[in-house]
């Protein structure tokens, strides 16, 4: 079957399969849960531009991640609401993969080209009338909370894309894992040539994260038990990962021993990775390609058309009409109506504990005082998607959420997905982000609304040390010392990050919008190329794909 319909560009020939978990192509295609997928997403949208020979394999989630609602209190409500795509094509045809000592039928459903501008993609499902209940399971949430359904999920994808890719009469050169969460595939090429040389020459690993957590491991017994190794023993997969004396099966280590070339998403993830498997014997060698979004995707045209046409009123006239559409939504959802002659802070992405997205609030007063100011207030909004079983980041929004209450500028907005996304980078003024620096591998929605004129307000962490020029097209809180305990640091940094906003980025704001606008300008002309996944595409075949 031909899959593509675009003729490749001569330098992109190689055929390449890239599987990953999760992918944000469009709105109405609920298959991803935040950065992982907005990142293969653009991948996606970028090798259609450059027509490239890619085609993307992932997992048509039956329910999605879940859909963000709230409760009769407002607080965050989970929802698991079943999808329906009729704009996806079903292949006809059903791959076979062993879990748990069953046979599951994978059935293939068709992404064209053509439909939302993206490479070809090929979605699983074992959600069919074929399989028993716990079977059609596997496919039903994306990061099901169970364990053995997450490794089921992950047989799936490796050696069932695979499977798919090799019925549907594809010839891949070049295996590409967005995460260790496809290293099942390394088993099912294994069987074909019988030679762990052969498949390495074969598979690339992206690898995302310098979290302990994100690094996934399981059992070797239980990995085993439900097919993982594709019916390798046990004592063979030990010899061939040199993991002999080990009973714990660490996913990235595994894919590290497994490809021919690994890559870090910023030069800074490129460091911390390489001094986090130093260690690591056997490992492919580690290079950066630093990640990057698609400009043609995220990018307001209008904003775009007023940057090129040096009309800087144009400019400025766009970002008001696009805050306006930001404070809609925020007024439809929080009954608060937000004035775009104010300073609008966004703090949006993944709830998580290192991101720290209550950091501004932290000296809580002079947090109060920013607010409630009168003649230069802020205007704070905060968005993102905790992982529903996270109690932690769960409450951690809850509490933004009852906070919320007490300020008529300050709002919590639910349904973080593409769409309030990009809404979110073109409506803002500031694009606050705030990890701990060296736990944020790249964290590209700095990014997307650098390319809106959104200033983006970091860390020096992940993706921002390569483009920062603080106070030119960015500001930056300064680096402090990383071995003081952990309250420590996030006081220095809360200090650090107020006296930046109340000295430099409100009085700019407010009182020399000349200046501001320049760095509008500014940041939008650096984010592009750089930071458009065209350049990362290239980058891919360049350096890894033809390698």
């Amino acid at each position: 079957m031909i899959l593509h319909d675009y003729e490749f560009d001569s330098k992109y020939t190689t055929a390449v399969a890239y599987f990953s978990m999760e992918f944000a192509i469009h709105q109405a295609l609920k298959t991803y849960s935040g950065g992982l997928g907005f990142l293969a997403g653009s991948h996606m949208r970028s090798a259609y531009d450059l027509h490239q020979n890619v085609v993307g394999v992932g997992i048509l989630w039956s329910y999605g991640y879940y859909d963000q609602s709230r409760h009769e209190d407002r607080s965050l409500e989970a929802e698991f609401i079943r999808k329906h795509y009729y704009f996806l094509e079903d292949l006809g045809i059903q791959a076979t993969v062993r879990i748990h000592s069953q046979d599951v039928k994978i059935k293939a459903y068709y992404l064209p080209s053509h439909i939302f501008s993206s490479a070809p993609m090929i979605f699983l499902s074992t959600d069919v009338p074929e399989n028993d209940f716990l079977a059609r399971t596997i496919t039903h949430k994306l990061y099901d909370g169970n364990e053995e359904t997450r490794i089921s999920q992950e047989v799936v994808l490796g050696i069932g894309g695979t499977r798919v890719l090799e019925a549907l009469k594809q010839k891949i050169d070049v295996y590409h894992m967005n995460e260790g969460h496809a290293l099942p595939l390394v088993y099912e090429l294994y069987s074909r040539f019988q030679d762990m040389e052969e498949v390495k020459k074969r598979v690339v690993f992206t690898t995302h994260t310098p979290e302990d957590a994100g690094n996934e491991q399981h059992s070797i017994y239980l990995l085993h038990k439900f097919g993982f190794f594709n019916g390798i023993e046990l004592e063979k997969v030990r010899s061939m990962m040199k993991m002999e004396n080990s009973d714990t099966f660490n996913l990235t280590i595994g894919a590290l021993r497994s490809t021919k070339i690994t890559n870090a998403v910023s030069k800074m993830h490129g460091e911390v990775a390489n001094r986090m498997w130093q260690s690591c014997e056997g490992k492919s060698e580690i290079i950066h390609i630093t990640n990057a979004q698609n400009r043609r995707y995220w990018s307001d045209s209008g904003m775009l058309s007023a940057l090129d046409d040096h009309e800087d009123y144009a400019l400025i006239g766009r970002k008001k009409h696009l805050k306006r559409a930001l404070f809609n939504v925020v007024a439809d959802q929080t009954g608060k109506m937000f004035n775009p002659d104010i300073l609008t802070i966004v703090w949006a992405r993944r709830f998580a504990e290192y991101k720290r997205p209550g950091l501004i609030k932290q000296d809580f007063e002079r947090f109060r005082g920013l607010l409630e100011h009168a003649e230069r207030p802020i205007q704070m909004i905060w968005a993102g998607k905790p992982y529903p079983f996270d109690t932690n980041a769960v409450n951690a929004f809850n509490e933004l959420i009852h906070i919320s209450h007490g300020f008529k500028n300050m709002a919590v907005l639910v349904g973080y997905e593409l769409e309030l996304s990009r809404i979110l980078k073109q409506g803002s003024d500031v694009w606050l982000n705030t990890p701990r620096v060296s736990r944020e591998a790249s964290g590209t929605s700095g990014m997307t609304a650098s390319m809106n004129g959104s200033i983006h307000f970091s860390t020096n962490d992940g993706w921002h040390p390569e483009f920062a020029k603080h106070g030119i097209n960015s500001f930056t809180i300064p680096p402090i010392d990383h071995s003081t305990p952990i309250e420590v640091q996030d006081n220095e940094d809360n200090k650090h990050l107020m006296d930046i906003l109340e000295k430099e980025i409100i009085p700019m704001y407010y009182d020399k919008s000349e200046q501001w606008t320049q760095i509008m300008k500014t940041a939008m002309s650096d984010v592009i190329p750089a930071f458009d996944s065209g350049r990362m595409a290239h980058e891919y075949y360049m350096k890894m794909y033809n390698y």
